[in-house]
């Protein structure tokens, strides 16, 4: 039980990366970017390629700026080409399946084994230390942390602030004379950095990174994404950043107690799908069910009178 936790909480640490894109994306901008799936894998593809060339490191960053150019193009779409941030994101995802295929010189998989990663660096930093065996949960938490403090640095200055108006009100944001084409392609690069950086880092963690590495994360980081809301439903913007990670790594619990009841492989699409119907359906479920509770107390009311 302690070793599935343990896994659990890596990857929903690495995978929290995604759901902070999402948190920044969706939440703060009011932008549904589904080019998500395709810059996940590429981030991966981009974190494998550079490890292998012996430059782990290097290859975050290299990640990143790989995430921004594909966030600038999904905007550019969007705010310049006229056109929806849904079709946006789906062309934007459907042309990255090539660019991956390039960025990992024609083939459909990586391999890592035996190739240094941010990882093995890690590893190497704390043997012979208490925490040597803990040293992939350390590094992924160590890049979460990281991640939301600088995002929530971020959305307070007057850049983020901008951008958090724009997801609220674009015509107003336009009348205080800020352009909201340029908050939101601000929005879209940071996002997808983000996005890239996470698949950099579970492709350096599994090592290997194949095509289809992102396949289901929009509904992975959504799932996880409502789940933080859920819990943290009351709080500011910190505790909302703060459930977006918590929600990854339970949501990464919850898809690893369904392996352990032996489901199929095929299956675990449709398990991740319930997850979001469920934690979509939550709140309008416990509204209907306040309003049913006041119904009866009611016509309890008139029948006793």
């Amino acid at each position: 039980m302690l070793n599935l936790l343990q896994t659990s909480g890596e990857l929903g640490l690495i995978c929290s990366l995604t759901v902070l894109a999402l948190f920044l994306s969706y939440r703060m901008l009011n932008v549904c970017d589904l080019s998500t799936p395709g810059w996940f894998t590429g981030g991966g593809g981009v974190g494998a390629a550079g490890a292998l060339w012996g430059h782990p490191a290097l290859s975050l960053a290299a990640a990143m700026g790989a995430g921004i150019c594909s966030g600038f193009v999904t905007a550019t779409l969007q705010t310049r080409c006229g056109i929806n941030s849904l079709l946006a994101g789906i062309i934007v995802n459907t042309g990255l399946y090539s660019v991956n295929i390039a960025v990992m010189g024609g083939a459909s998989l990586l391999n890592m084994n035996k190739t240094e990663t941010v990882f093995t660096a890690m590893k190497a930093l704390l043997a012979d230390t208490a925490l040597d065996s803990q040293y992939k949960l350390l590094t992924a938490l160590l890049f979460s942390a990281a991640a939301v403090t600088l995002l929530l640095l971020f959305l307070r200055t007057r850049l983020g602030l901008a951008i958090r108006a724009t997801g609220n009100n674009a015509d107003m944001v336009r009348s205080s004379s800020i352009n909201p084409a340029f908050t939101t392609t601000v929005g879209l690069c940071v996002s997808n950095s983000l996005t890239a950086l996470s698949g950099c880092l579970l492709a350096q963690s599994q090592k290997s990174v194949d095509i289809n590495l992102g396949g289901g994360m929009v509904t992975i980081a959504l799932a996880s994404l409502l789940i933080g809301a859920t819990l943290f439903k009351k709080g500011g913007m910190t505790l909302q950043a703060v459930g977006a990670v918590v929600g990854a790594i339970l949501f990464r619990v919850i898809y690893a107690l369904a392996l352990r009841c032996r489901l199929p492989a095929f299956m675990l699409r449709l398990v991740s799908a319930v997850i979001v119907a469920l934690a979509l359906a939550l709140p309008y479920l416990r509204s209907q069910l306040s309003l049913w509770k006041r119904m009866r107390q009611q016509k309890g009311g008139e029948s006793h009178a």
